[in-house]
């Protein structure tokens, strides 16, 4: 890890808990839409295992409409403050440079951005701290992303445009060791091509980059089970693709259940001999 970002080092995964201060997020909106639920819960998780606590404050599940910015920033930066200040590391997960710029002013250490760090600003905002960075993929905005999604290659295509992007922010002046890649599961694509990602992940590690594996919950898990209940439901599918996630080498992964997770992934480590 450099300048003491929570990236990788290449021992024990690192576990990104979920939490959402939003009302509408696919999984868990409303649960924590007090800054105090909101802040317990995060201590709650890094208590069971968590390494970074992701603070979302605009819910990005398909077909769901941007919030004003002062929206977002109301809800995210009392919860950053609070975790920050008891001891927490905290990422960011948004996709506008002026939230992602006032988390990190909290006391953030990582921009989590679903928009594959295409705006400008951002790069910015990311380049003059010494935050990490997740890069992701998605096809389209998460208002329109499950549309129609198309690719005549996904893992070719999606591997191509993070490298792109990374190298990128690499020449704006963020270092090589503060960038990670998540393929964007569920974002602007359809069950087989989720599934062609997961079975390819290898490709992406292979790119040298630390990868974000982000599956928790989706709806691709409750096609494959042709089960429409509810999203915690679908935990032991999660645990499915966690487990090989890091058994191909995925350093980082975002997750709702983070004690079960904590339990794979100690034992996958254990089987990997990398512990």
């Amino acid at each position: 890890m450099a300048d003491g970002i929570p990236f990788w080092d290449g021992g024990r995964t690192v576990i990104m808990g979920v939490l959402n201060v939003t009302p509408d997020s696919f999984s868990d909106g409303g649960e924590y839409s007090s800054i105090p639920a909101a802040v317990a819960y995060g201590f709650e998780m890094v208590e069971q295992g968590a390494n970074l606590i992701d603070v979302g404050g605009e819910s990005t599940r398909p077909g769901a409409q941007p919030v004003p910015v002062t929206v977002e920033l109301n809800r995210v930066l009392p919860v950053i403050a609070g975790l920050v200040t008891g001891g927490a590391r905290v990422s960011i997960d948004t996709r506008r440079p002026e939230v992602a710029s006032a988390a990190l002013a909290e006391g953030a250490v990582v921009v989590n951005d679903v928009s594959g760090l295409s705006h400008p600003e951002m790069v910015m905002a990311v380049a003059a701290t010494s935050a990490g960075v997740v890069i992701m993929h998605m096809q389209g905005d998460p208002s329109t992303m499950q549309d129609s999604p198309h690719y005549q290659n996904v893992v070719e295509e999606v591997r191509a445009y993070l490298v792109e992007r990374a190298v990128a922010a690499e020449a704006a002046g963020i270092s090589r060791d503060r960038i990670a890649i998540d393929p964007g599961i569920g974002f602007g694509k359809r069950l087989e091509h989720n599934l062609d990602l997961l079975r390819n992940l290898s490709q992406f590690v292979d790119t040298g980059y630390p990868v974000l594996l982000g599956t928790s919950r989706k709806g691709f898990l409750g096609k494959i089970l042709a089960d429409s209940g509810p999203p915690a439901g679908r935990d032991p599918a999660t645990a499915a693709t966690v487990a090989l996630a890091i058994r191909e080498g995925v350093a980082i992964v975002r997750v709702h259940n983070v004690a079960m997770t904590a339990q794979i992934a100690r034992t996958v480590e254990a089987i990997r001999g990398s512990i």
